[in-house]
């Protein structure tokens, strides 16, 4: 094998993603442009929340609690109303998204050291919010019960819990999301390069090897270096996007991002070569990349919830993905700064998945062209 040639054919191929606009925005701009709006469809941030109020107590311990749960940023007090069709008539609406119902006898609890019991009605159509909903109130809740009913001393626990989340202080769920969408976004250059070789293929092209001193294996890694190269310039803007307009921390070495980035790139790109060698259509390649990676990398690879590691089953179909590595390792430079030795095993995972494709895939080209 000739390094000269197999670097004359990856020049050619960076010339030829330069000079067509398509193919360069395919590998090069799209990652980011898709991880801008799949952020926005995958953001479950809910941070504001509007109630309807319903206070059949009316005492002014009901109208503290009331204005002590608006008191802040994330709620707000929207409407009152007098019966339940009237609180069914908002949420049915969409008005507000819960109603808050506080029964007769409240304050006499409060007075005599009962649970005071309020009801909360959210609107369980949309679970993120209404989950988001109850947990803001409940938060609220309990800062009120505080102030109108204080605990003597000698009643106090005999232990509290002070919660405190590493890594993303907040629990904003952005900061986890985007670098793990950025994991998904970058089959798109992979997909560039299925695309190119089975081109090729419908195209003839490749047949014009054989009266070249080019070798498939020569012709096969020079392509992959292209695409590859020209990827990193996606996985930066992707990166980009993330920190300067999401606002998620990167706390890692932008050198070791680029470093598993490519560890990735040989995974998922010595797939498509493996793929673009037995499919001889773009539309066929595009359904395969697609059913295969895209599809499966928002249910299976721990973007979403995590793979049930109870199941050896769960787990081995999810670490047959490479994306589970990448979004493993991307969460990680972005929000623990981890280094090489923290993340050997999904980088020695990718390293190996791509080695055997691109052994593979170099083999059944060599065959096929011959």
């Amino acid at each position: 094998m000739s390094l000269r040639r197999m670097w004359t054919v990856a020049r050619k191929e960076v010339r030829h993603i330069n000079r067509n606009p398509l193919t360069f925005f395919l590998v090069a701009i799209s990652p980011a442009f898709l991880l801008f709006f799949l952020a926005y469809v995958f953001s479950f941030d809910v941070e504001h929340a509007d109630l309807a109020v319903m206070d059949l107590d009316r005492t002014a311990a009901s109208r503290r609690y009331v204005s002590r749960l608006a008191g802040g940023e994330a709620l707000s007090v929207v409407a009152f109303v007098e019966d339940y069709a009237a609180m069914d008539a908002l949420l049915v609406a969409g008005r507000v998204d819960g109603g808050l119902v506080i029964p007769p006898g409240f304050a006499a609890a409060l007075h005599d050291r009962r649970p005071a019991r309020v009801q909360l009605l959210v609107d369980g159509t949309s679970v993120f919010l209404a989950a988001r909903t109850i947990s803001m109130v409940s938060a609220a809740s309990e800062k009120a019960a505080v102030e109108l009913q204080p605990v003597p001393r000698f009643l106090s626990l005999p232990f509290q819990v002070h919660t405190r989340a590493w890594y993303n202080a907040t629990l904003r769920a952005s900061n986890g999301v985007v670098p793990g969408l950025l994991g998904v976004v970058m089959i798109l250059p992979a997909l560039s390069l299925a695309l190119s070789l089975t081109r090729e293929k419908e195209l003839g092209t490749l047949e014009g090897l054989i009266a070249t001193p080019i070798r498939g294996t020569e012709y096969l890694l020079g392509k992959l270096s292209a695409y590859m190269l020209m990827g990193v310039v996606g996985v930066l803007l992707g990166w980009a996007v993330a920190v300067y307009w999401f606002g998620v921390p990167f706390r890692g070495r932008m050198s070791l991002l680029i470093l598993l980035t490519l560890d990735f790139f040989l995974a998922s790109m010595g797939f498509s070569l493996l793929v673009s060698t037995w499919v001889s259509s773009q539309q066929a390649v595009t359904f395969v990349m697609l059913m295969v990676f895209f599809v499966p990398s928002f249910f299976l690879t721990g973007l979403i919830q995590p793979v049930d590691r109870q199941s050896w089953g769960s787990v081995l179909v999810s670490w047959s993905f490479p994306h589970t590595h990448y979004i493993a390792i991307t969460r990680a430079l972005f929000l623990k700064g981890n280094d090489l030795a923290l993340l050997r095993f999904p980088a020695g995972a990718l390293l190996g998945m791509g080695m055997v494709e691109v052994v593979v895939s170099m083999l059944v080209f060599r065959k096929r062209l011959s």
